[in-house]
């Protein structure tokens, strides 16, 4: 074996002793309830486990009890909540500005251009609750923000139960299934052989997929949306993309923040879109490098922002299955996507 051969196998294993202490590090109580539950493969970990209705990796689980747990929620808060691979980093990076606009002085250098939005915006399930941590957020400046995947049936009592608000946001199946594919083997641990597209999508027409099935996770935040809209606005990723003034505006009135006639003359608005652009979040050196959450690298997060990607991916027949699978069991919901635009 060359010196070369050598190096890699080390790092591979090295890799495989960190996923495999992360697991050992689990509760007990964790451990025990995994074993109880069914199981499939993952798609960047050896298995997926069905908790509380939804596929969930083992360490998530145990971040989603403490925080089920420990979370208080106050009435100011503000949650992101997504599907993985919808518009993530672009909702927090605008609900950070929209909250935060009239703390940035001209003379400061804003937040969003030294620091990732995931850093600014921490999910519950990678960053606030991981390793068995119970951090006190009772200080935290308010209004608080926080992001997360978890559907909403699992989300904490108090935030279901506080007048604290969630904005959530979906995209076209199609193309979060693709986008989710590319950037899970982007992110795959080296022990792991990368999904083929083929074996991933029936992975994700069966449902298996972290937080999913897709198709009940977005239900249960649109019934929520439909029945509680001043606690719940929805949103969807090609909306926001073809009418970005319009649905920021939105936000900012749903977070209680509406733009004033001042500061949309003044740019305040056009200000926001612009810093927050994909184009302007990819070129920032704080996204070129470094990790987030469970190893993810900054610089696969932004990768072509593109509607209707899908259709450099997908055979015809995928496409009509992965849209007839969304029809029949959007059916009756009101929700539905036009995956050709």
């Amino acid at each position: 074996m060359t010196p070369t051969n050598v190096t890699h196998f080390e790092e591979i294993r090295k890799r495989v002793e960190v996923i495999m202490e992360e697991e050992d590090k689990l509760s007990q109580e964790c451990k025990d309830l995994i074993l109880s539950l069914p199981r499939e493969k993952g798609w960047r970990t050896r298995y997926l486990y069905l908790f509380q209705g939804f596929w969930c990796p083992p360490t998530e689980i145990e971040a989603i009890i403490n925080f089920q747990k420990h979370f208080q929620a106050k009435d100011s808060d503000v949650v992101v909540a997504t599907i993985p691979k919808s518009g993530t980093t672009w909702l927090k990076a605008l609900t950070f500005a929209i909250v935060n606009r009239h703390c940035v002085t001209p003379s400061m250098t804003h937040p969003l251009l030294t620091f990732n939005p995931h850093e600014l915006v921490p999910f519950f399930e990678y960053n606030v609750y991981v390793n068995g941590q119970i951090p006190d957020l009772s200080n935290m400046i308010e209004p608080r923000l926080f992001g997360t995947h978890i559907p909403f049936p699992s989300l904490a009592k108090s935030i279901k139960e506080s007048n604290s608000r969630i904005i959530f946001i979906c995209r076209n199946p199609l193309d979060t299934f693709v986008s989710a594919w590319i950037f899970l083997n982007k992110s795959m641990p080296e022990y792991l052989p990368e999904l083929t597209l083929e074996e991933a999508f029936d992975m994700y027409c069966n449902g298996i997929i972290a937080f999913g099935p897709t198709w009940n996770h977005m239900l249960g935040y649109w019934k929520e949306s439909i029945s509680r809209p001043k606690k719940v606005l929805f949103l969807k990723y090609e909306e926001l993309k073809k009418h970005v003034n319009f649905n920021v505006k939105r936000i900012a009135e749903f977070l209680g923040c509406p733009f004033t006639q001042e500061e949309e003359n003044n740019g305040v608005l056009e200000g926001i879109i612009k810093l927050c652009s994909f184009e302007k979040m990819k070129e920032l050196e704080v996204n070129k490098s470094g990790t987030f959450g469970r190893h993810f690298e900054k610089k696969h997060l932004f990768r072509k922002a593109e509607i209707g990607d899908w259709v450099n991916y997908f055979s015809p027949s995928m496409a009509k299955k992965l849209s007839q699978i969304m029809e029949e069991k959007l059916s009756g919901s009101g929700l539905s996507f036009n995956v050709y635009s």
